[in-house]
């Protein structure tokens, strides 16, 4: 059930999300000369440029005015770069890239408040290290670190409120990885990414509470709020999972939790609005 590699480090939109739209206006001319030669008159200009590459499917220039930004000290273009490298998107896959791009965003970024322009990506690039740091990259010096995942993980659940990352600092708690099991902090952060529409969270939080686990009653009406959240949300076919502990989890509740779930559900939903 654990996601991904991939999907812990994906932020869920791609570049243009992080901008907003760019029209044609906002874009300026592509620069003469392309490759290491190809100048922009700053790093913003660059990745302007690089988000009409990347939409238009041109991503070896996209990622070439990304390296351009990147250098410059941009940390969205890093950002971008890193997710490239690690999904093999455009470019040649390599993590180790990826490891670098987002170690330079953590180091130059660090003191990034909450709510500051650059947040989600800084929030992201501790997520990345921390899921790089649970197995290591093969063959380079980047080694397996669990104390080093768990801060990673720790410091963008809770300075940035990162969704991913209370998931993934979750998952170390409730599978006793690297630190001692703990349903009960495990359940804590999972719910408060559960908040955040996390689905993955929703599900595993609304399997601990039907069924209970050591710190942690039993609340199968809430639990089953849960999975019918992050079932409502799963994708059918890549989270099947989901679906199954959802189905599980009707066959132990009795009619009254089943009821009262959905009753939970309503209030939870016009809170939200």
């Amino acid at each position: 059930m654990r996601t991904s590699r991939l999907a812990a480090i994906a932020l869920g939109a791609f570049l243009i999300g992080a901008f907003g739209p760019v029209s044609a206006l906002d874009v300026p001319a592509r620069p003469q000369g392309r490759g290491p030669t190809a100048r922009y008159a700053s790093a913003s200009e660059a990745v302007r440029s690089a988000v009409r590459d990347y939409n238009a499917g041109d991503k070896e220039g996209a990622a070439q005015a990304l390296e351009f930004a990147a250098k410059q000290g941009h940390p969205l273009a890093r950002w971008k770069l890193g997710r490239m490298y690690a999904n093999g998107d455009g470019v040649p896959h390599d993590d180790l890239r990826a490891f670098e791009h987002f170690s330079k965003i953590v180091d130059d970024n660090a003191e990034d408040a909450p709510d500051s322009p650059n947040a989600a990506a800084v929030a992201n690039a501790y997520v990345a290290l921390g899921t790089y740091f649970l197995e290591g990259i093969k063959g380079t010096y980047v080694r397996a670190d669990m104390g080093r995942a768990h801060d990673m993980f720790h410091h963008a659940a809770s300075y940035f409120g990162d969704a991913d990352a209370q998931y993934n600092l979750a998952r170390l708690y409730l599978d006793g990885t690297g630190v001692d099991p703990n349903p009960r902090q495990a359940a804590r952060w999972f719910n408060l990414a559960a908040e955040k529409g996390h689905h993955p969270s929703q599900a595993l939080l609304g399997h601990i509470l039907v069924h209970g686990q050591k710190g942690v009653p039993r609340q199968p009406p809430v639990g089953l709020m849960w999975l019918i959240l992050a079932r409502e949300a799963a994708d059918p076919v890549k989270d099947r999972w989901i679906s199954e502990l959802y189905e599980k989890a009707v066959d132990v509740a009795s009619q009254s939790d089943r009821q009262r779930a959905l009753q939970l559900l309503e209030q939870f939903l016009k809170r939200k609005r």
